[in-house]
């Protein structure tokens, strides 16, 4: 028999301060973009502190990890259900409101009727980014 516990970790003032300032960014970046805009307001933060809270923060839900085929995993403190464009030039992420991506979403609510398995989608949309068009 296994028993799984959930436990909701704290959100202590490091988590707070990762959490605040990953929030203010529209850049979603790897954990270590994050790690280099962070220590400016933070220098005694370490790198593996920056990796291990994202982790958590991610896993509690604070923040999604969005990860492409191929490249770093990149971090969003915006959670709110959107999209994303990575351009195939520069690698940078975006978030991306194509049009009809509402049908998508009203779609899903008629799929979860079916399936009660289906918790969510995500898309990866691909062009080039307003810099490199």
């Amino acid at each position: 028999m296994i028993l799984i516990i959930e436990v909701k970790l704290r959100l202590t003032r490091q988590r707070k301060a990762i959490l605040r300032e990953l929030k203010k960014l529209k850049t979603h970046p790897t954990a270590d973009e994050f790690y280099e805009h962070i220590r400016k307001r933070t220098p005694k933060i370490s790198i593996a502190s920056v990796y291990r809270n994202l982790e958590v923060l991610s896993l509690e839900g604070h923040v999604q990890k969005i990860e492409c085929a191929g490249s770093q995993m990149r971090f969003d403190g915006d959670i709110s259900h959107h999209h994303h464009l990575r351009c195939l030039k520069c690698g940078r992420i975006l978030d991306f409101d194509p049009e009809g991506a509402d049908i998508l979403d009203k779609s899903l609510g008629e799929i979860r009727k079916l399936n009660k398995d289906v918790s969510g989608y995500k898309i990866e949309f691909t062009g080039q980014c307003g810099k490199c068009s």
